[in-house]
């Protein structure tokens, strides 16, 4: 015998899973108004909608932490679109994520997403917002921070694209959330030098040698443009073209003259070895400042590094965390044209 399908049933299914007014309805009319079974039907559906979306691209999100005085996590929901994730739900499993992150401690993202947030695991909770709201979810990545002896802090930018905590060895609050906002703003990729690796450094080296190489091949060619061109214009002096000109057209080509004559100079001189060394070795070592915290200047007084700040204060950091929204995910570029004209059965 089925159980009445009340207002009152559907709400508390609705309570119970997250899914919305209308599915849970049909659930549990499909199964003759029993809550677990109707629950189990919508987990089921909601696997099946999940899974079919799975392989949407999902690049816009938000950024979650949660933590206290020993440990801070961060985790980075993301979804296929900026809408969704400015949504309450999704702003709440994001949170959900980065408590039960910061309570469990997972290995990685796999037994993150099967941790408990109340009744169901992430992993469920988020297919049911899927199923719900449309989108492909994913429970991207996750860090966890702990305290080094010294200030321990996070910063999320307005918007929750952005996000940063800092573990300070030594040193005050003010100075460690001055320290996560200049991160979030230049997005050092290294506490400093010691932690970039043999092949990044040999990578970007052969990268400047390159492009001074070029600048030398570019520099050669313009030089003998010029040569070129004076070469021309000398001719036309020589062959009585010039003096067929009219006064304003002699002074035109006058002032053409001698502006290619001052690029020219005394040519293409190429630069001695020892000179490319010093500007490769010059040019290796702006790249180190540009990608550590302690190479760069400090972004409220730029006239200072981070590391001449940090001995000034008598302060260390021990270690950071910057995560930013959809880095390092391609993007599929949508022709919409194309998608409704292949929705509609048209070919192109």
């Amino acid at each position: 015998m089925s159980t009445p399908i009340t207002a009152a049933l559907v709400k508390e299914l609705r309570e119970r899973t997250g899914a919305g007014m209308g599915d849970c309805k049909k659930a549990l009319e499909a199964t003759g108004g029993d809550l677990d079974k109707a629950a189990e039907k919508l987990r089921m559906d909601g696997a099946a909608k999940a899974d079919k979306k799975a392989s949407r691209t999902a690049a816009e999100g938000v950024l979650a932490v949660a933590g206290n005085d020993s440990a801070i996590a961060i985790v980075e929901l993301n979804s296929e679109t900026d809408f969704v994730a400015k949504g309450d739900e999704f702003r709440t499993l994001a949170l959900m994520a980065a408590q039960a992150a910061h309570a469990e401690k997972p290995g990685d993202t796999e037994a993150l997403v099967r941790l408990q947030a109340g009744e169901r695991t992430l992993d469920d909770h988020r297919r049911g917002l899927i199923a719900k709201l449309g989108e492909n979810m994913t429970i991207r990545r996750f860090a966890i921070v702990e305290s080094a002896g010294g200030p321990l802090v996070s910063y999320l930018h307005p918007g929750d694209k952005i996000g940063v905590i800092v573990a300070m060895e030594s040193g005050d609050v003010e100075l460690a959330r001055d320290l996560a906002m200049h991160i979030a703003a230049m997005n050092p990729r290294f506490l400093d030098a010691s932690e970039i690796s043999a092949d990044v450094l040999a990578t970007e080296r052969r990268i400047i040698e390159a492009t001074v190489a070029q600048e030398q091949a570019d520099a050669k060619a313009e030089a003998e443009k010029f040569a070129a061109a004076i070469q021309e214009m000398d001719a036309e002096k020589q062959n009585g073209t010039y003096e067929g000109l009219s006064d304003e057209e002699k002074k035109g080509w006058d002032d053409d003259y001698a502006m290619i004559k001052k690029r020219l100079g005394g040519g293409f001189k190429p630069k001695p070895a020892e000179i490319i060394t010093k500007m490769i070795d010059g040019r290796a070592a702006k790249f180190v400042n540009e990608v550590t915290l302690l190479g760069q200047p400090f972004v409220k007084s730029p006239d200072e590094t981070v590391e001449k700040l940090l001995k000034s204060k008598n302060a260390k950091v021990a270690r950071f965390v910057r995560f930013a929204v959809g880095e390092g995910i391609e993007k599929q570029e949508t022709d919409f044209a194309a998608e409704v004209m292949a929705q509609a059965g048209i070919k192109s």
